[in-house]
């Protein structure tokens, strides 16, 4: 059979308009996997209220069934939290159970998973069942997050031996970074089942933007808001720098765990000059980025994602602004090398030190260029999805 005649199932329970890192890598992933002949079907879910109502590239992405581009979606109603995520055992159960029917209702020669593990389960019970393989895209370790941020010794230990269990039971782990690959070769995947495609964004979506000539100086923070990524840093250290840049802003886009409370403290520190917008569409992030004089983006030590990077950086870059990261892994590195903007430790007074220095001037036409021209050859999500259908279309031959 060729492989115009196959069909690849993505199993996600996020995709566009749905924003976020995973969805855009997904959505990305769908495309290149449909230029290449393959016939593409994605199981995934409603998208909450506000992604519906928005402006999305590529316009792929409607609340209900819909195809484009040789690429059919298909949604399913799931249950989110408060703040619109798809996060926490009874959402994700929502999601996996009737994805196990929907897996078994639909023909397929190759299905694609995304974490959590739980979602992995699911596919790997049908998978079975079907006698199809499935390739695992691994953008983190949820077990090494979990010890990371504090979750019962107990329960590491349980989601330890189950994403083992899916990873092993993978014909291919697709890993976002070297050190997420080290992590699940770890967990006893074969070296040989492991291919790193790297992490990128998608530089149609976000590139320059016009910048007007009376922009407010702003850091623009966009992007999951949780204890793994440590934004208060961010917060308490603009406190320390507000008062000397009194037209100065902070813009916080995304949702997470800790956004309740960094509002809080933003209130309580600096009432009025920290907005925070909640989910919002790529276009917007496009917007704020483009015309922000540093973008931010953090790992915060300790947590368990020592070794991620934070694709918020080149989100930052794509759209020619420079970035302040905080904290550990790689990114910090590829900032200094590169000369993407100001790495720092995870402290208040060391990222206060690079706001302060960020803010001292505007960002030059030529800078701006500078920074997109290098995620463009870098960080593109259309090499990293090249890469990921390479070794999909692998598996299938």
């Amino acid at each position: 059979m060729g492989t115009d005649a196959r069909v690849v199932t993505i199993a996600s329970r996020l995709f566009p308009p749905e924003p976020g890192a995973a969805a855009y890598r997904l959505g990305w992933l769908a495309r290149m996997l449909s230029r290449s002949g393959v016939t593409v079907r994605v199981l995934t879910t409603r998208p909450p209220r506000v992604a519906r109502s928005a402006s999305t590239p590529r316009g792929d992405l409607a609340g209900g069934p819909s195809s484009s581009g040789g690429v059919t979606v298909r949604r399913w109603p799931v249950l989110r939290d408060k703040g619109g995520n798809v996060r926490g055992y009874i959402q994700f159960a929502s999601f996996d159970g009737p994805l196990m029917f929907r897996l078994l209702a639909t023909r397929t020669d190759l299905v694609i998973v995304e974490p959590p593990p739980t979602t992995g389960v699911a596919v790997r019970l049908v998978s079975a069942l079907k006698r199809v393989p499935y390739v695992y895209y691994a953008a983190d370790v949820s077990s090494t997050a979990a010890a990371g941020i504090g979750v019962s010794p107990a329960v590491v230990r349980v989601l330890t031996a189950v994403e083992s269990w899916v990873l092993r039971g993978a014909a291919h782990v697709l890993a976002v970074s070297e050190g997420v690959a080290a992590e699940v070769r770890s967990l006893g995947v074969d070296p040989g089942r492991v291919t790193v495609v790297g992490t990128g964004v998608d530089t149609e979506a976000f590139r320059p933007r016009p910048v007007p000539d009376d922009d407010v100086p702003t850091l623009v923070y966009a992007g999951t808001m949780s204890e793994i990524h440590g934004a208060e840093v961010f917060v308490r250290a603009f406190a320390q720098v507000a008062p000397e840049h009194p037209e100065a802003r902070l813009v916080m886009l995304g949702q997470g765990t800790e956004r309740a409370a960094l509002e809080q403290l933003a209130q309580s520190l600096t009432p009025g000059r920290v907005s925070f917008e909640g989910l919002v569409a790529s276009d917007r992030v496009a917007e704020a980025l483009g015309s922000a004089w540093v973008g931010l983006a953090s790992v915060r030590p300790g947590r368990g994602y020592d070794f991620s990077f934070p694709t918020k950086m080149f989100v930052s870059t794509a759209c020619g602004s420079p970035v302040i990261y905080a904290g550990v892994g790689p990114g910090a590195q590829m900032v200094r090398e590169h000369d993407l903007g100001w790495a720092a430790p995870w402290d208040v007074e060391a990222v206060a030190d690079a706001m302060r220095e960020a803010l001292a001037q505007r960002v030059s036409p030529a800078r701006r260029a500078r920074l997109a021209e290098w995620t463009v050859a870098n960080a593109s999500q259309e090499s990293v999805s090249r890469r990921a259908v390479d070794a999909a279309l692998g598996v299938l031959a």
